[in-house]
């Protein structure tokens, strides 16, 4: 396999005579067929973070961690499910795509609370959002469809979100319920926006798992202007 750099394209070639690819190529889900694929995507800086130190309610993506978003507005493509963001006709396709395929987003209570509840829109409109807390806020913004709390972990979590999914994808938000998916056994694909800053400080994505504790396979690499979008589907 060849891996070619041109701006706003796919970067993987195919040989003729290269079986890795073509494993890659069989192991991407068949969207038809699999039901409610539990995936997450996140902008992530080099060194491995998805907010800036000090992320709160009023300043939810940390010190410095507006810089993992630029890439929203790198260019003068609308997404068509934020039309403010403006970005490259690649990553356009690329995260319209993903967000097409999200039928139900789990979070947890943290994120929640620093996200300020999306103000009761939650981060995808008009998709069930569940969220795995110990206890359930005693005030929620109204919203629809409402915000699901769920008390008893995140694997019960995983199964209210996929029937809610209705046979589409299930999106994670925030490390710690990645990390707890990831050492469930339950993530399936991660996508990773990779943004070419260095924050030193923060949520880190993939903090505190055991070594050798996934091991992962590529299956797609997007060349975008200000990221990467990397896509790897979980092996063990």
């Amino acid at each position: 396999m060849r891996r070619h750099r041109h701006r706003d394209r796919v970067c993987l070639h195919q040989e003729p005579a290269d079986p890795g690819l073509q494993r890659r190529q069989r192991a991407q889900p068949d969207r038809q067929e699999s039901a409610a694929v539990i995936t997450t995507g996140l902008s992530t800086s080099l060194d491995g973070f998805i907010a800036g130190a000090h992320d709160n309610p009023q300043r939810p993506l940390g010190v410095g961690g507006d810089r993992l978003f630029k890439w929203f507005e790198y260019g003068d493509t609308p997404s068509r499910f934020y039309p403010s963001f403006r970005m490259s006709a690649a990553s356009a396709k690329f995260f319209d795509a993903l967000a097409g395929r999200h039928g139900a987003v789990i979070t947890g209570r943290r994120t929640y609370d620093v996200a300020d509840a999306w103000g009761g829109q939650g981060p995808l409109p008009g998709v069930p959002l569940f969220v795995v807390t110990h206890r359930v806020p005693k005030t929620v913004p109204p919203g629809e469809p409402p915000y699901t709390f769920v008390t008893d972990g995140v694997e019960r979590a995983v199964e209210k979100a996929r029937t809610a999914a209705a046979g589409k994808d299930v999106s994670l938000m925030g490390a710690t319920i990645v990390q707890q998916c990831l050492r469930a056994g339950l993530l399936d694909i991660l996508t990773i926006h990779l943004v070419p800053v260095v924050l030193g400080r923060g949520v880190r994505l993939l903090d505190g798992l055991e070594p050798g504790s996934a091991e992962m396979e590529l299956l797609q690499v997007v060349d975008a202007p200000g990221v990467t979008h990397l896509t790897y589907r979980v092996v063990s």
